[in-house]
């Protein structure tokens, strides 16, 4: 099937939409590289555009009804954002569901020490990487520090112009034979991505009778004194602390054309920020209700109480039920159940350096627009949600009367690997769920690649579906 590239048919006006569009959407990135960033950027971005907190309303009780727009932040690292409509909700809802986290670098809970004089943290890395990727690379470091009292203490160093970076050390290529012959999965051990934070040692003040017990971990105890001095946190508090490594340095325009996005983040944010925005700038009262959710988790399996596999959203849906008047779980089954969505979710774009893990004539193509994966899974199809060919029939005509450029896709070659999305989780209410993205080059490398165009049709895409 022929599919035309979305730059084709662009006006001199939708051009400077689409770039001022990119634009936002780089400045999201900048400010959203974790999920609790982007949990708090959806917040300001929906404060803004006249939603109203749902905790605040459950507490005092308040009914809502049609035109009502609420959010709700879950645990600070997933957000739903709903648009109440004019029929009844158990008639469902259109939902646009992404998530926010990415792979990246997590420190571990006892992770400072010292070695030779100078001073590492201890990570696990977290989702699907390729370790040595993250090698000889700046990197920030964000997160909360919780201390035993309560205090948060927010973190993010590494962004500003004149923060000092962080790094993971690599062996130079004349002592590397070795280590270059190892299959690239065993190139550097995952215990051995340890993150560099300092060489200098705490001076002055030992006897001569103690200098050999004063230089041990002297660097360690330097560290310690600036987190003391900079953060007021002790070595201990890294026991509830959630700090994550990622690429440091800002979002950037790609291509002497300035038609890509080079960042860290693409997956998935660039679905999450132009799912937000899509319901964000609905400016009349639905039909139906409209939802955004945005969650956590995605990239270790959806686990965890802010992930989709728990029932964070069900929750809040049955919360959005009882402020319209609807009494009993048997509304919430139904306004889950008759719900359509689109598991706004990127797919690997087909990069002509690699064809062997491709099947060219099934995979989506930089430039087409968004594209949607009627399933995902592995091998078999397994854990695939895989769509119906009658939403699928219904999709695609919202996007053609829509004029958005589509296309379809699938993750590679039929035995080359695979992978999934929340799809699968949202289709256990028996709701019709299919996967709809942005293509992305060099996905869940540290710094990954979109085209604007895509981006742009996404937006355009998922304002046409929260029409229907």
């Amino acid at each position: 099937m022929y599919r035309k590239n979305a730059w084709e048919q662009y006006s001199a006006e939708e051009r400077a939409r689409l770039n001022a569009f990119s634009d936002a959407y780089r400045a999201f990135l900048d400010n959203a590289k974790t999920e609790r960033e982007a949990a708090a950027e959806a917040e300001r971005i929906c404060r803004a555009a006249g939603f109203r907190n749902l905790d605040a309303l459950i507490k005092t009780g308040e009914p809502i009804g049609p035109g009502d727009r609420v959010y709700r932040k879950w645990m600070n690292k997933s957000f739903m954002a709903f648009v109440i409509g004019r029929q009844s909700i158990e008639r469902g809802m259109n939902i646009l569901g992404a998530h926010i986290d990415s792979p990246r670098i997590d420190v571990k809970q006892n992770p400072l020490f010292e070695d030779e004089s100078l001073a590492y943290l201890d990570t696990h890395y977290y989702g699907g990487i390729k370790k040595y990727q993250w090698l000889a690379l700046p990197l920030a470091l964000h997160g909360v520090i919780v201390k035993r009292d309560g205090d948060t203490v927010e973190v993010s160093i590494g962004e500003a112009e004149d923060d000092p970076v962080l790094c993971i050390t690599d062996l130079l290529p004349h002592l590397a034979h070795e280590q270059m012959e190892k299959a690239a999965s065993k190139f550097i051990d995952g215990e051995a991505l340890n993150i560099l934070i300092g060489s200098q040692p705490e001076c002055g003040g030992e006897k001569d009778g103690e200098k050999a017990e004063a230089k041990k971990d002297a660097v360690k105890r330097a560290v310690l004194s600036v987190l003391k001095r900079d953060w007021g946190v002790e070595e201990e508090d890294f026991v509830s602390a959630e700090l994550e490594a990622v690429p440091a340095g800002r979002a950037r325009d790609a291509g002497l054309d300035r038609s890509m996005i080079l960042a860290y983040g693409h997956d998935d944010r660039v679905c999450a920020y132009p799912s937000l925005m899509a319901l964000a700038d609905v400016d009349d009262v639905p039909e139906r209700t409209l939802c955004a959710v945005l969650a956590d988790k995605e990239e270790i399996g959806s686990v965890g109480a802010s992930g989709m596999n728990s029932h964070f959203f069900e929750n809040t849906v049955a919360e959005l039920t009882a402020l319209l008047g609807y009494e009993g779980e048997l509304a919430v089954r139904r306004a889950l159940q008759n719900s359509r969505m689109l598991s706004s979710d990127v797919s690997p774009a087909y990069d002509p350096a690699y064809p062997g893990v491709f099947e060219k004539k099934n995979q989506a193509m930089l430039n087409l627009g968004v594209c949607f994966n009627k399933y995902t899974g592995a091998r078999g199809k397994s854990g695939a949600s895989d769509a119906n060919a009658e939403y699928m029939a219904a999709v695609r005509r919202v996007m053609d009367e829509a004029n958005v450029c589509w296309q379809t896709s699938e993750i590679g070659r039929v035995d080359a690997g695979g992978g999934g999305t929340i799809a699968w989780l949202c289709a256990k209410y028996a709701m019709n769920v299919i996967d709809c993205g942005v293509p992305v080059l060099s996905m869940h490398a540290p710094w990954e690649l979109v085209s604007k165009a895509d981006l742009w049709e996404a937006y355009k895409g998922y304002c046409a579906f929260l029409g229907i």
